[in-house]
């Protein structure tokens, strides 16, 4: 298969990084790419690239939440305290985080070897992405949102984690499912962003640390051939180009446009179904 240039890390880590926020579904993106580039998504050297670019795109979520991040982390200490006597909203959230993760969990490693099987089927790719699409342009049809926290209950940041666990199968985006599924449950627009990212962070901690795990497995010499500067560039592009979605779709949420990155979806899924029937 042909080698990871720095050019080709570039046009990954950009893949990477405005795929991973943006509800277009990176996982989509990135078949589509390697496939163009004929990159082999299981070698040594694109477990690790994939591994450093979700970790590029974790310090991008850091960095454009560090405010709120700072604000639910004092929060927690005040609530901890012994004379605090007021509501303890950032306890809820760490409990409504924390039931949105265990499907998220179960899902990922119970259909691990199955979601790995559809990444080697383009047609998969093809349906996830109009199944992406299908639930950008729903968002439309449901009433104005309007949960506080308090009102968010266990089962709704449940059904928010199956949405992220589904999103582990190529087409399906991540945060497009789960920042829909939290506007279906009656989230407030900017806290089913804030939500989505607040359990997206440790999964793309999570999913970056098995493919570390999976890359040391490798042989020492298979390890020798990762082109080390193209990762790291491509780690850098992933984490600037992530900041700069994220920010984007924030914006784009809050102004209830969500919805237009459906006919992007859709029409992708087209090109990328006929060209997976002219391949096989």
């Amino acid at each position: 298969m042909n080698e990871l240039t720095i050019f080709k890390a570039i046009v990954l880590g950009l893949v990477q990084g405005l795929t991973e926020f943006l509800p277009i579904s990176s996982s989509g993106h990135l078949v589509i790419t390697q496939r163009l580039f004929g990159l082999a998504g299981d070698s040594s050297v694109m477990l690790l690239f994939d591994a450093m670019s979700h970790i590029g795109t974790l310090a991008a979520v850091m960095i454009v939440f560090a405010g709120t991040f700072r604000d639910y982390l004092g929060r927690l200490v005040r609530e901890s305290s012994a004379g605090y006597t007021g509501r303890r909203t950032g306890w809820w959230i760490s409990i409504l985080g924390f039931a949105a993760c265990v499907p998220t969990a179960i899902i990922g490693f119970g259909f691990k070897d199955q979601f790995e099987a559809a990444f080697d089927n383009i047609t998969s790719t093809a349906v996830g992405l109009a199944v992406t699409g299908g639930l950008l342009f729903a968002t439309r049809l449901v009433p104005r949102p309007s949960r506080g926290w308090r009102r968010i209950g266990i089962g709704r940041a449940v059904l928010v984690g199956i949405a992220q666990g589904c999103a582990i199968l190529p087409g399906i985006s991540r945060s497009g499912s789960t920042i829909c599924m939290a506007l279906f449950c009656g989230f407030k627009k900017p806290w089913a962003a804030q939500f989505s990212f607040f359990i997206a962070a440790p999964v793309i901690l999570g999913a970056g640390l098995i493919k570390v795990k999976e890359t040391l497995e490798r042989s020492s010499e298979m390890m020798e051939a990762v082109p080390w500067a193209a990762v790291l560039v491509g780690t850098g592009v992933a984490f600037v180009s992530g900041m700069v979605a994220l920010k984007v779709l924030i914006g784009l949420v809050i102004r209830e446009k969500i919805h237009h990155f459906a006919w992007y979806c859709w029409g992708l899924s087209l090109v990328v179904l006929v060209w997976g029937l002219r391949t096989t």
